[in-house]
């Protein structure tokens, strides 16, 4: 096949087991030891069972004295410190098998790949024999113009390929995220045969999304950052970031922010903040499930049941248990504060507490599961329209006739009218839940992927409903959103991701608020509120004066032939 000769790519590495004979005498961890292995061993051998004797006598006289354990003595902080160094030492000392590994990976030794033949070693030798350094020549390979891959990188591809590698054990297994997500891609593309050239490879963390963001990754998605504003909201000025792809989505926010900061800007209010988690149990009869219902809903013993749920995290506090039954099933929707955390997990964590400390007086309830979709979580559900879950914010502005005679391009009495038979009547035609609105999602989605929040719960958080009257005899514009279940939060998940990360810090509202936990995410959903306020209000403006089809057409259409991107 042709490949531009200017490319770095490889041919797929052979090896012979003479390698094996002519690699220079490999580095080993112990190298680095001042005294010999022996010696260093049993010195902190017995570093560790004196020192930790020592302690457990000390700490034994204390207790018979009714002395405070956490009141210590010079001679116990060196026995800490001693013991906690040999503790590290022995666990390296077990491990150094693995850290010979990587010093062996980082000085281009071999990875050690089972195969058919022995992996490039002679019979009479042991398994674990390396390969001699790769020699990086620039030779035509049979596939992908991918980074620079080396012969130990080809075979460990071929691994990937065959399945004698599983794709996900490559980061535990090389120690490089990164090239871990290389070589991952790489093997991708062998085994589909398609190539992932324009999906970005460079210019990522990857260490940053392990174990908590994403798994098996093979590159990123480059979506676009705008930025609307400011956006004038009690007293104080934001600029909110968008990330999307819709073409007129942040001109027409930012027009709507236009108008609201013309007319005095906009306020809000936050009615309640509360995450919910609804499991389910089952019992033998209707009657049982019904006392346990009566049991958890009786105001006297909610502190109880407060107590255990509040053990889960210092900022997870319980509010309230509401329950319904269905037959002989129980679903219990367990409502808390959760900090500057969007809070799924505490929440999770503090149910299955007080799941624990109601099993012994109801042992015959039957967990069903932790939860029973009556919370209800990334569906749309009556209960979030209702109750609500997470933050629930009004946001509301009032609109002076000149403003929507020279900045929306239209008049009151129009606009009041269009949302009377668009967002209320024509919404209720539909069965809407929640949807009482012109395109409330799309600003939830673009500020939710913008500052790392979970976009899968802009199901529920995009619930909304739009109002508007004439107010002040006609010559003004009321406008409000009223949202009851925003689920944002500023610390976890995708929020610690360099880019999501600056833009919560462009808002103000980066991490935990140190002076009053939680103010954070809740001034968040109250921004995200503002600014689906100024993104119906721009909408609406647009389609009552006919703009809609002309600002899509002219901002929304691509001229790129997608027919000539490579496949």
């Amino acid at each position: 096949m042709d490949t531009d000769a200017s490319e770095p790519i490889l041919k797929p590495y052979h090896r012979h087991h003479h390698d094996h004979h002519n690699s220079p005498t490999p580095v080993k961890a112990s190298d680095a030891l001042p005294l010999p292995l022996y010696l260093t061993n049993g010195l902190f051998f017995g570093l560790f069972f004196s020192v930790a004797y020592f302690l457990l006598h000390r700490w034994r006289e204390k207790i018979r004295n009714s002395t405070p354990l956490h009141i210590i003595t010079f001679p116990e902080i060196v026995g800490i410190v001693c013991l906690a160094a040999s503790i590290i030492y022995l666990l390296g000392f077990f491990g150094i098998g693995f850290v010979q590994s990587c010093i062996s990976r980082g000085s281009h030794d071999s990875w050690d790949v089972e195969e058919d033949n022995g992996g490039g070693c002679s019979p009479e030798e042991p398994p674990t024999c390396t390969l001699a350094p790769i020699s990086r020549a620039k030779v035509v390979a049979p596939t992908i113009q991918e980074p620079f891959l080396s012969g130990e990188d080809e075979e460990v591809i071929k691994g990937v390929v065959s399945g004698t590698i599983p794709s996900y054990s490559l980061e535990s297994k090389l120690g490089d995220c990164k090239r871990a997500a290389a070589i991952r891609r790489e093997a991708l593309q062998r085994m589909t045969g398609r190539s992932m050239e324009g999906l970005p490879l460079e210019g990522f963390d990857y260490e940053s999304i392990l174990g908590q963001c994403c798994e098996m990754p093979v590159g990123f998605v480059q979506i676009p950052v705008g930025i609307a504003g400011p956006l004038l909201l009690n007293g104080k000025e934001y600029m909110v970031p968008m990330a999307t792809t819709e073409g007129c989505l942040v001109a027409s926010t930012n027009r709507g922010c236009k108008a609201i900061y013309a007319s005095g800007g906009a306020s809000s209010v936050l009615l309640k903040d509360a995450m919910t988690r609804a499991p389910v149990v089952r019992f033998g009869t209707a009657k049982r499930a019904a006392e346990l219902k009566f049991f958890v809903e009786d105001p006297a013993n909610f502190d109880t049941l407060s107590v255990a749920f509040n053990r889960s995290s210092r900022f997870g506090r319980l509010q309230n248990i509401k329950c319904t039954v269905a037959g002989k099933n129980l679903y219990m929707r367990f409502g808390c504060s959760t900090g500057d955390a969007m809070g799924m997990n505490m929440v999770s964590k503090g149910v299955q507490n007080v799941l624990d400390y109601l099993q012994p007086d109801f042992p015959d309830m039957e967990i069903i599961g932790i939860s029973g979709n009556f919370c209800s979580d990334k569906k749309p559900a009556a209960v979030n329209w209702i109750e609500g879950r997470g933050k629930s914010v009004v946001c509301e502005a009032i609109i002076n006739e000149e403003v929507v005679k020279k900045v929306l391009k239209t008049n009151i009495d129009t606009l009041v009218e269009l949302n009377m038979l668009k967002n209320l009547t024509g919404s209720a035609m539909a069965g809407a839940l929640g949807g009482f609105n012109a395109h409330a999602s799309n600003i939830v989605s673009a500020v939710f992927i913008a500052t790392g929040q979970d976009p899968a719960q802009n199901v529920e958080s995009s619930h909304c409903i739009t109002m508007m009257e004439s107010v002040n005899d006609g010559k003004d514009l009321h406008i409000s959103v009223t949202m009851p279940s925003i689920e944002v939060g500023t610390v976890g998940g995708g929020t610690q991701l360099a880019s999501q990360s600056a833009c919560l810090n462009l808002l103000g509202v980066k991490g935990a608020s140190k002076d009053s936990p939680g103010s954070n995410s809740r001034l968040l959903a109250s921004i995200v509120a503002g600014s689906v306020l100024a993104g119906e209000l721009s909408l609406m403006s647009a389609i009552a004066a006919g703009q809609l089809v002309r600002s899509h057409m002219k901002y929304n259409r691509s001229s790129k032939d997608v027919s000539k991107i490579p496949s």
